[in-house]
């Protein structure tokens, strides 16, 4: 019984002591001004709708919220504590409407964003959205533009037709799609797939990239499984040559045309030196199909050596599928994005998952918080504060973890915690 005893609480001390990360390591971690590798950075004008390609508000609603993102929650109101000097008690609408109105006065105060970056002691933020407006400039905000609008050039009604949220979804990518032919100086489709390749796709990328962008962004999850592979060119010649005029192309043929166009997209963004992002596991839709965003799906792209010059960053780490990115970070161009994870789960649960990552790959780390417009009292300065604060506790309990347990010492601790905060994401974007 007294062994019992004495085992139990060293359980209970270990558990406990577990809990609480080494303050050396914490110190040094909150003296990291970070690279914010996933964002939708908004904009100071209120009507703004460009954080998104493909916005969640779009979609119809599930009636369903996470428990960890209702009130009470401690992280959100601490943002607001430190963005506008004071705690919300009772998550009461009236309350919501002061977060919105103190938000918007400081937005307009402040004409920019990187008031909401030093208070999240952020140095620079890769913004997704579909364009930059002329605040938003280099160093602190950097552009990933979305491509998933060229991998649809065809008729979408059957894809439309799949459930309602795939019918919004494809809407608003069509919407963009049609912007990119304008830009391109088209109203129509070119009759042939080598000629939509060489006035459409790659001179959008050319231009993103002269625009600044450091990254693209595929959104692909939302809309068709992950599950893209190697594709003749012929194959997918005949497909848009038959279906160029309109005529509705059936799914397997039009996933060769789209599988075709997204390694094309991919070896471009290679050549251009800009990285490829890829949403991975959940997301949002009462549709959402979960086993399609599985990054196992993409191994075919990872592993073609005609892409191992472009870089890939699986964002959202996988969740919650994530353990099974621990193999794909250990080929030499596939990283993993810490985004989003940290609004659903304890600091100590996402501890573990960190752990799991860094104790094989740590230099293809890269924090992200995925912030971004969530409702009422949720918007990217307050998401952005959440997540980054809710990111640094988690990466120090992992880190102490690891030198408690002796794989590392704290030395290289801090070094681990500088990968992941900046410096993989420096190098990886030529950030100085």
């Amino acid at each position: 019984m007294r062994i019992l005893v004495t085992f139990a609480v060293m359980v209970l001390c270990a558990t406990g002591f577990a809990q609480e990360p080494d303050a050396e390591i914490a110190h040094h971690i909150e003296s990291i001004k970070a690279i914010d590798n996933h964002s939708h950075v908004i904009a100071a004008d209120p009507a703004d709708k460009g954080f998104d390609q493909l916005r969640c508000e779009m979609l119809p609603d599930s009636g369903i919220g996470a428990a960890s993102q209702r009130y009470p929650n401690p992280d959100w109101m601490n943002a607001i504590h430190a963005l506008y000097g004071f705690t919300p008690k009772d998550g009461s609408d009236a309350e919501m409407k002061r977060v919105d109105d103190a938000r918007a006065a400081e937005m307009q105060h402040h004409g920019d964003q990187r008031w909401v970056l030093d208070k999240a002691g952020i140095g620079t933020v890769l913004a997704n959205r579909l364009d930059l407006t002329p605040e938003m400039k280099a160093p602190r905000v950097l552009w990933v533009p979305y491509e998933d609008a060229l991998l649809f050039p065809l008729n979408n009604t059957g894809e439309k037709s799949v459930n309602p949220d795939r019918k919004a979804l494809f809407e608003m990518a069509e919407h963009l799609q049609t912007h990119y032919l304008e830009l391109a100086g088209l109203k129509k489709l070119p009759p042939t797939l080598d000629q939509y390749v060489k006035q459409v796709l790659v001179p959008t990328l050319e231009r993103q990239r002269k625009g600044g962008a450091v990254a693209l962004k595929f959104e692909a999850a939302y809309l068709r499984a992950l599950d893209f592979e190697p594709v003749l060119p012929y194959q997918a010649q005949q497909v848009y040559a038959k279906h160029v005029n309109g005529s509705i192309a059936q799914p397997a043929d039009y996933k060769l045309l789209q599988d075709y166009l997204f390694k094309q997209i991919a070896l471009e963004a290679g050549k251009l030196g800009m990285a490829v992002h890829i949403h991975t596991g959940s997301g949002c839709g009462a549709f959402f199909n979960d086993p399609g965003a599985d990054a196992v799906l993409l191994s075919p792209m990872l592993n073609d050596p005609d892409l191992r010059k472009t870089n890939f960053v699986l964002l959202h780490g996988n969740w919650t599928q994530e353990r099974k990115v621990i193999g794909l970070i250990l080929k030499p161009n596939v990283y993993v994005d810490t985004s989003l994870i940290e609004y659903f789960l304890t600091p100590r649960e996402y501890a573990e998952i960190l752990k799991s990552w860094l104790e094989q790959m740590p230099e293809r780390v890269l924090f992200g918080t995925d912030a971004s417009p969530g409702g009422p009292g949720q918007n990217w300065p307050e998401t952005t504060l959440w997540g980054a604060a809710k990111f640094r506790r988690s990466l120090a309990i992992a880190l102490t973890e690891m030198v408690r347990e002796g794989s590392i010492d704290k030395q290289r601790a801090k070094e681990i915690a500088d990968l992941v905060l900046r410096e993989n994401a420096a190098k990886l974007y030529a950030v100085k």
